[in-house]
């Protein structure tokens, strides 16, 4: 389940339900508006439980439909005046609320995807390398923010004391399914062993992981598992290494899947 099927597919529910609610010609003009837009809200709501997108991804599905079940309802009352030509504040609105519908869409394009690689070069710049169109960060939005900070630096300290030498493979050529492997040596350059190594992946800006893939030790010091990418876009891959319950190394890197 995509945001993008979520998206068009209640938009679609949306004009079904409204045409149906037509052939109840007991049923108010108003109230047919209303139920074409709270029944998909109301199925996006729980097929939501358990796996929340965001605030923002949540908002864009409330307006998108509410703004089409409302485009329906003005074009209704126009229809039951008569042939008489539409005034322009209608038609206004009509055009507003469709230009929301696309402009939501575009911005949904580019936070998943970023700019098409043209348009980032001619806008951003380039000097000859690649051009990236968003920045993921590495803390967690939320209310714990300067507690995540904080956490990150101790973390650094931990690390370096620890003297890990964390070799990762696998992530330069991900598409949507491939082998990852992680290699663990000690100060001394011998393997480590008895470490429990996860990956998980999240959207930027997003709290919960996606998916979480515990990494099996397929000899000493070596920890291997294979990554399939839940959807295309872009991805934060959260790397952790635990051993006897406590986190010994921790790092983020981020995917563009296309």
């Amino acid at each position: 389940m995509t945001t993008m099927s979520t998206l068009f597919g209640g938009l679609i529910a949306v004009l079904a339900l409204y045409a149906i609610g037509g052939l109840f010609h007991r049923l108010p003009v108003v109230l047919r508006a209303v139920l074409a837009a709270v029944i998909p809200l109301m199925g996006y709501f729980i097929l939501i439980v358990g796996r929340w997108p965001g605030l923002d991804v949540v908002a864009m599905h409330i307006s998108v439909f509410s703004a089409a079940a409302l485009v329906m309802f003005a074009m209704t009352q126009f229809r039951r005046r008569g042939g008489a030509r539409m005034h322009w504040v209608p038609k206004l609105l009509v055009a507003f609320f469709i230009g929301l519908v696309f402009l939501n869409a575009a911005l949904l394009q580019i936070a998943t995807k970023g700019l098409p690689e043209p348009l980032a070069r001619w806008w951003l710049g380039s000097d000859g390398g690649a051009v990236y169109s968003g920045f993921s960060g590495v803390v967690p939005h939320g209310e714990n923010a300067a507690k995540a900070v904080s956490s990150e630096l101790s973390e650094a300290h931990r690390e370096s004391q620890l003297g890990w030498q964390v070799e990762i493979s696998g992530l330069d050529s991900v598409g949507p399914s491939g082998p990852i492997q992680v290699r663990i040596k000690d100060r001394t350059g011998l393997p480590v062993e008895r470490v429990d190594a996860e990956v998980r992946l999240l959207r930027p800006g997003v709290t919960e992981p996606s998916l979480s893939l515990p990494l099996a030790a397929t000899e000493a010091g070596v920890y291997t598992g294979v990554l399939t990418l839940p959807a295309k876009g872009r991805w934060l891959l959260e790397m952790r290494l635990m051993q006897d319950g406590k986190l010994y190394y921790h790092t983020i890197q981020e995917l563009a899947a296309s």
